[in-house]
């Protein structure tokens, strides 16, 4: 019988710089911090990483899923990753035993099984991503995913901007773009929740391209248009740092200036359990933030446009919108105008002047009675947008409301992570 007769043997964890669009999903859900990021690469350190596999099926590309086995003393450093274009070659068992990894006759390069799930929380640290779903809603419709990208047959595709509209007011430090691209004839089938990654022209300090920007879609299965092969994203630049110097990121400066008639390289689509219930009865809860609003426009205007056929009766829908203040929130007017019996809005603004400072999980608590509800209907799904900042806060809103309900929480988020029910993106 065959077996490993040396343990200093690893399958090292690495994530693939070729695919990866550098979206944040994996450092966010990673429990024990083994992920990190510079301004090249996101990058596993071998020392903190336990295998527990948490951050693999979040990851909207597949770069995440990726191993090399490594003698232990020569695990490639974080450092190493850093300065990676693509990922090295697995080492040849030759050269595995040189460095004193001996086999008793090959040694296995499969994907380690998965390990137990992510450490539970301890009392001095609550663990928001816990309870983040990596499955779909029983109900979701089937997600495409990948069909343009590095590896895929077909490296990018070109879609045209139709539309380039601001939906913010004129301020100083922000600047939000609604802007429509258009596929022609070229196949890009989305669903709500889903992302594409954009690929903006020129190369960056070191003279290569630059990555894939990712971005959620902000509009429904049938089109920003109903009927047509496009797509809408929320796009937000800011134009100033916190010392008032003027600021420009690449992607969003480039996306934001675009003019109607100009051409965009795109990748993707990415994303599989970010989705919405088809489920005519199912209730949403969407709890966001600036232009985590994307895929929460999407979600509503497909559920609206469902209702306006006549032959959908759709469950309730609840948003909590979070901004600093109401210049700064986008879709702030189409949102007033949703009939009241359609969407239950909930604002905080947290730096309206002459006003304390309200956030979404503010708004929550005031709803408390609205959401212990929805929390025990297994028909309810709640999903959280925006920034990293917030997830947590609002993970402790729904804990704290189903206690003062007399709920279990933990078994409430328990079924919410199993379900698909909660799903956490934050970055």
């Amino acid at each position: 019988m065959n077996a490993v007769v040396e343990l200093a043997v690893i399958q090292q964890h690495l994530i693939d710089p070729e695919i990866c669009i550098r979206c944040n999903t994996c450092e966010a859900t990673c429990p024990v911090g083994a992920i990190t990021h510079d301004a090249n690469n996101y990058v596993v350190d071998a020392d903190k990483c336990n295998l527990c596999m948490a951050c693999v099926p979040p990851c909207p590309t597949g770069s995440i899923d990726n191993w090399r086995t490594m003698p232990k003393v020569r695990a490639y450093s974080v450092e190493d990753q850093f300065g990676w274009e693509s990922l090295p070659a697995e080492l040849p068992p030759e050269e595995l035993a040189a460095a004193g990894a001996a086999v008793a006759e090959a040694v296995p390069a499969a994907v380690p099984a998965p390990a137990s799930p992510a450490p539970a929380a301890t009392e001095d640290k609550f663990l928001s991503t816990r309870y983040g779903a990596t499955l779909p809603p029983w109900s979701a419709a089937h997600a495409f995913t990948n069909l343009y990208g590095p590896k895929a047959a077909q490296k990018t595709i070109t879609a045209t901007v139709t539309g380039n509209l601001r939906v913010t007011d004129v301020g100083t430090e922000y600047d939000t773009h609604h802007v429509v691209l258009d596929f022609g004839a070229m196949p890009f089938p989305v669903l709500e929740g889903q992302s594409i990654g954009v690929v903006p022209p020129g190369t960056d300090a070191k003279g290569r391209p630059h990555h894939a920007r990712q971005y959620s879609i902000a509009s429904p299965r049938n089109g920003e248009r109903p009927g047509h092969n496009n797509l809408s994203l929320t796009i937000k630049r800011v134009l100033e740092d916190h010392d008032g110097k003027p600021v420009r990121g690449v992607a969003s400066n480039f996306m934001c200036d675009l003019k109607v008639g100009d051409k965009v390289e795109v990748i993707g689509p990415f994303g599989a359990s970010f989705l919405m219930p088809n489920h005519p009865k199912s209730h949403i809860v969407m709890i966001c933030t600036g232009t985590g609003s994307a895929p929460m426009r999407a979600m509503t205007e497909w559920r609206r446009r469902l209702r306006a056929s006549g032959k959908f009766e759709s469950g309730k829908l609840m948003l909590f919108f979070g901004a600093r203040t109401q210049q700064e929130l986008p879709y702030f007017g189409p949102l007033q105008s949703l009939p009241k019996d359609f969407i239950d809005t909930n604002f905080a603004f947290s730096r309206t002047p002459g006003q304390p400072r309200k956030y979404v999980q503010d708004a929550m608590r005031e709803r408390a009675a609205d959401l212990a509800a929805l929390l025990k209907d297994p028909n309810a799904h709640f999903y959280v947008c925006g920034l990293k900042s917030m997830e947590e806060g609002v993970v402790l809103a729904l804990r704290d409301i189903a206690a003062g309900a007399g709920l279990d929480w933990e078994a409430i988020g328990a079924a919410l992570q199993r379900e698909g029910r909660l799903h956490l993106e934050t970055y």
